[in-house]
């Protein structure tokens, strides 16, 4: 089956599985598509306060005032970013004062932890944000960062879905069982890293890494959408016809927050690209070249699938790392695969000791070698770039070294056998998913083998 047009654009140009889609909708309310944190320790960010108290406290938290105040964060609809920008605000901080460990989808409830640093549970409390929950659970030595994340539990509701239940059932063990056999899903960059109604974020990277700041910063100002809303679209259009900066900072609607900042920049500036985006919060600065890389990185691993490489087994020259027994994998502790070892090597994935992984190009990091080396090589000739490209003069703070990234992902504690009748449509059904994903992993890569999309925008991607 072919995989959607946009999904593509994005380097997802593969299913894993062969097996017929349950198609449906998901995210037709925010309450469907529910996100709760799992930390190394075996915390949960839970969505609802508990009334009983845990038998050891969140990564070792305490009342002991510290240079830390350990919180969850519970959100509606909101972007990450933007949420802890508001909150930020509210409490008269900067927002790199608040620390998360990973970046939780938007259209989504979700619960996470953060760290605040210099503020006070009472100050905490007092916050007030639509549809922003924080609370305080106590005070930690160290910032959060993504070191301390296991990976997230997610509870789902696939709806409008127009087969009988035995259909329903079927589908999803066979898709299930297909997975099973490779241990897992691709472990592909999902949808919201690259922007569905707009994917544009790894465009943008390719241009700062092609050292063209002006082009970067057109195109994530002036290049429209035909899926974002009409004022936003219209907006763009408008600033990409005439490039007049000024009339833009009045045109743009003020939710685009963002692009709204930048624009203010460059009013005062007008060449300094480099400072327009450097008015972004600096995880988004991060975000466009990571999402170049992402990008790259679906593609190398679409290619593989493509060509029957397997996943599951090592190919000379192929990279494989190796796993912790959380059964997080160590991109830092990695072998390149040699025909002396590759039997010994296939067999160490096969009991998950070890798991093959593919390039997040970087300029340290270089594309591996053998056969999946020539598919990376050839991608990057395509694309005019190479890894010397990733360390960029004019915004050294978001040059990236690269690093190595498994290539599939396991699905931990899956359970979909509660099927019942969609309330809003008749004779159409509502299938519930549950499971946990590794950090940096994506619930839609494993909802789009499940579906089968045809329309990954109208279906809830």
């Amino acid at each position: 089956m072919q995989a959607p047009k946009i999904e593509k654009q994005m380097g997802i140009e593969v299913y894993a599985t062969r097996a017929t889609g349950i198609g449906g909708t998901i995210r037709e309310n925010v309450e469907d598509f529910v996100v709760q944190e799992v930390l190394v320790d075996g915390s949960i960010a839970q969505i609802e306060a508990s009334e009983s108290c845990p038998n050891r406290q969140v990564l070792g938290c305490s009342v002991a005032k510290n240079r830390y105040m350990l919180c969850i964060m519970v959100k509606r609809n909101w972007d990450t970013l933007v949420a802890v920008k508001n909150i930020a605000n509210q409490l008269g901080i900067n927002s790199r004062q608040i620390h998360i460990a990973g970046i939780k989808d938007a259209k989504a409830l979700t619960a996470q932890h953060i760290t605040i640093e210099a503020a006070s549970a009472e100050q905490v409390r007092k916050t007030h944000v639509k549809d922003i929950e924080i609370r305080p659970l106590g005070y930690v030595y160290n910032r959060l960062s993504a070191y301390y994340l296991w990976g997230n539990s997610f509870h789902i509701r696939i709806k409008a879905v127009n087969h009988p239940k035995t259909v329903i059932k079927k589908r999803i063990t066979k898709t299930l069982k297909e997975l099973q056999a490779i241990g897992g899903i691709p472990n592909f960059f999902g949808h919201q890293r690259f922007g569905t109604t707009r994917p544009i974020t790894h465009i943008v990277g390719k241009a700062i890494i092609k050292k063209d700041l002006e082009k970067a910063a057109m195109l994530f100002l002036a290049k429209p959408s035909a899926h974002e809303h009409p004022s936003s679209r219209q907006a763009r259009e408008q600033l990409r016809a005439t490039g007049n900066i000024e009339r833009g900072l009045k045109d743009f609607p003020k939710q685009l927050r963002y692009e709204r900042s930048m624009l203010k920049h460059l009013v005062k500036h007008s060449d300094d690209f480099a400072g327009a985006f450097r008015t972004l919060p600096f995880k988004l600065q991060e975000m466009f070249i990571q999402a170049y890389e992402s990008y790259l990185f679906n593609e190398f691993l679409s290619r593989r699938i493509a060509l029957g490489l397997p996943l599951n087994l090592a190919e000379v020259g192929d990279y494989v790392i190796a796993i912790e027994r959380s059964g997080l994998p160590v991109p830092t502790i990695y072998k390149t695969v040699t025909s002396e070892k590759q039997a010994e090597i296939s067999n160490l994935i096969q009991t998950g000791k070890l798991r093959l992984a593919i390039p997040l190009i970087g300029f340290k990091q270089n594309p591996s070698e053998g056969v999946q080396g020539e598919i990376e090589r050839r991608i990057l000739e395509e694309e005019e770039v190479s890894p010397a490209d990733f360390r960029i003069a004019a915004m050294p703070e978001v040059s990236t070294k690269g690093t190595l990234r498994a290539a599939i992902t396991p699905i931990n504690n899956f359970s979909a056998d509660e099927i019942t009748p969609d309330a809003n449509i008749p004779c159409r059904y509502e299938a519930k998913a549950a499971f946990m994903l590794h950090r940096g992993s994506y619930a839609t890569i494993l909802l789009r083998e499940l579906m089968k999309p045809r329309n990954i925008i109208k279906e809830g991607f």
